[in-house]
């Protein structure tokens, strides 16, 4: 009873998502080990029966006079309400409590652990991520939600966004259900941009420019358009002639049955040779036609008569476009020998390790990818990928019709710094991977394909893709369109709870989404091995002695 006594809070008003606090002593209004703070939690109650759990957004002062005319001041909090414990269980949201609501206090650190270990079974328990106002309690979330309905990891540079995605998938690989040996069944894809998660990921199947082999022969019309043809200058005879050319191709290179060689069209994911193309194209811009007539006098007399063809002269920019992506050999990984030669199965094999080095982890380096081909490149991958996911579907259905569980190898594709290649932007050259990354992004889930998006730049991502997403770690953002643009797209019933993101911790997040109990700001746990993330120490660099630098040997890099 003497503790109680020291809890002197009353609720002054009540909002569907707010309540308004008054408390006469701070320093009174806490129990023992219970540190008050932004983010802390409270306790409401009518009775023992129904408890609301709130999460204090702010606090300020009143100043009021008492009637004695002394000056007096009373400290009001405003709190977010989250749930109700009923019968010793928590129930999200939750506006039965009686009004008003007869006692406040801290929540114990006892109630809020069970509100997290006891809202999921054992089973479905992810973690990665302990509570920001007492790490001593782990917050998990549902690893089936989580990892189905995409997620987004957004944070401004030093934030500690990389080292939370490597955190997750580390801790990914590591779940098993039972006391087996080897790798456990995760497959996960990363888009590395910058060359961050080898040193995270030493055991993954690592693919940079100098290994990785794809086939150009299965790029879509649309990609195929983007990489030969210049868009800009809207040229339908270069359309006309090179859809000509790569299906002529591919119905020279094809064996099988005459009847699906007549239907053998632009799209039909088969080879076709790329110096077949040039060369009709060659063929066209210098064609000459004889009219069937004779010269009558004259040095010609008796020689036929000629024209030029149709196209004579007009596809020389074209045919000069052709030829420099065929011989530059920084394209080598996309149009070289090699690609002309690995099989659809190798290329799959390739992306998800079930190749030479099995792996839960392929990591993708798309530094080295000249940046023209960048969108082409990742728009082709996540297209075999999803397609993967389709049709090892259909493979299943055909063999039990009545299977609920339609791809028991599910894939999780990670882009980071997804702004760089699905931007919230119409250009053209961004054009294959954002339709590539939106179909997954709307229709992955169905096929066991499903999204990690990370970026700095969250109001720069495809929209498109970005409300696709159910779960959200929103680490500290400083931009405030990026902030604006989160807030828009989260629940409006998280109040002021948002505007922690400018102010977080690096490693802290506000997670929220489908798959935790109740949206929690947290700390991420340590990621070990770290990602190679970390800023570069320009001050205490430039205070050592002078470097040497050989410049051949990045010249040969560079041409390479």
């Amino acid at each position: 009873m003497e503790e109680n006594q020291k809890i002197n809070a009353e609720v002054i008003s009540v909002y569907p998502n707010k309540v308004k606090i008054s408390v006469d002593d701070l320093n009174d209004f806490q129990l023992a080990d219970e540190k008050l703070k932004v983010g802390a939690y409270l306790r409401i109650a009518d009775s023992e029966n129904a408890i609301l759990i709130a999460i204090i957004e702010n606090f300020s002062i009143e100043v009021t006079t008492d009637k004695d005319g002394n000056a007096t001041r009373k400290y009001i909090l405003e709190a977010n309400p989250l749930g109700l414990i009923r019968d010793g269980k928590f129930e999200r949201g939750g506006d039965t409590i009686a009004i008003p609501p007869k006692k406040v206090e801290p929540a114990k650190k006892e109630e809020i652990e069970k509100i997290y270990s006891e809202s999921l079974h054992d089973d479905k328990k992810f973690s990665f991520a302990r509570l920001s106002a007492n790490t001593n309690i782990i917050v998990p979330v549902d690893g089936d939600k989580f990892f189905n309905k995409h997620i987004a990891v957004i944070g401004s540079t030093g934030s500690g966004k990389s080292h939370t995605v490597a955190k997750i998938i580390q801790q990914a690989i590591k779940e098993k259900k039972d006391g087996y040996t080897g790798l456990n069944n995760s497959h996960i894809i990363i888009f590395d941009i910058h060359s961050e998660y080898k040193s995270a990921f030493p055991q993954a199947n690592f693919i940079d420019i100098n290994t990785l082999i794809l086939p150009y022969w299965l790029l879509n019309s649309d990609e195929l358009q983007e990489l030969f043809i210049d868009t800009e200058a809207n040229d339908h005879n270069q359309r006309n002639v090179f859809k000509e050319a790569v299906i002529s191709s591919r119905k020279k290179y094809f064996k099988g049955d005459e009847k699906i060689k007549d239907k053998i069209h632009f799209d039909s994911p088969l080879f076709f040779d790329l110096n077949d193309v040039l060369e009709d194209a060659k063929n066209k811009n210098q064609e000459i036609i004889q009219t069937g007539d004779t010269y009558s006098s004259g040095d010609k007399k008796g020689q036929p008569k000629t024209i030029q063809g149709g196209l004579f002269g007009k596809l020389s920019n074209f045919v000069s476009r052709l030829e420099n992506k065929i011989n530059d050999k920084r394209l080598d990984f996309l149009l070289g020998e090699k690609s002309k030669n690995i099989s659809f199965e190798d290329t799959l094999k390739q992306l998800i390790s079930y190749g030479n080095n099995t792996s839960n982890v392929t990591i993708l380096d798309l530094s080295g990818i000249p940046f023209e081909v960048l969108s082409i490149t990742v728009s082709l991958i996540s297209r075999i990928l999803f397609e993967y996911g389709y049709f090892y579907k259909r493979v299943r259905a055909i063999k039990k019709y009545d299977e609920i569980i339609n791809n028991d190898i599910p894939i999780l594709l990670v882009y980071e710094e997804a702004h760089k290649y699905v931007p919230n932007s119409d250009l053209y050259k961004y054009r294959a991977s954002k339709q590539s990354i939106e179909r997954i992004a709307k229709e992955g889930r169905k096929y066991g394909v499903s999204l990690l998006l990370a970026s700095q730049r969250p109001s720069e991502i495809s929209e498109t893709i970005f409300s696709q997403c159910n779960n959200f770690i929103a680490m500290r953002l400083t931009n405030p369109n990026d902030q604006n643009y989160v807030k828009k797209l989260l629940p409006d019933t998280l109040g002021g709870i948002v505007d922690k993101m400018p102010t977080l911790k690096a490693g802290e997040c506000l997670l929220i989404g489908d798959s935790v109990i109740l949206p929690s700001i947290v700390q991420i746990d340590k990621c070990l091995p770290a990602p190679s993330s970390n800023d570069i120490p320009y001050f205490q660099l430039w205070k050592e002695q002078w470097k040497t630098l050989c410049i051949n040997e990045i010249k040969e890099e560079w041409y390479k």
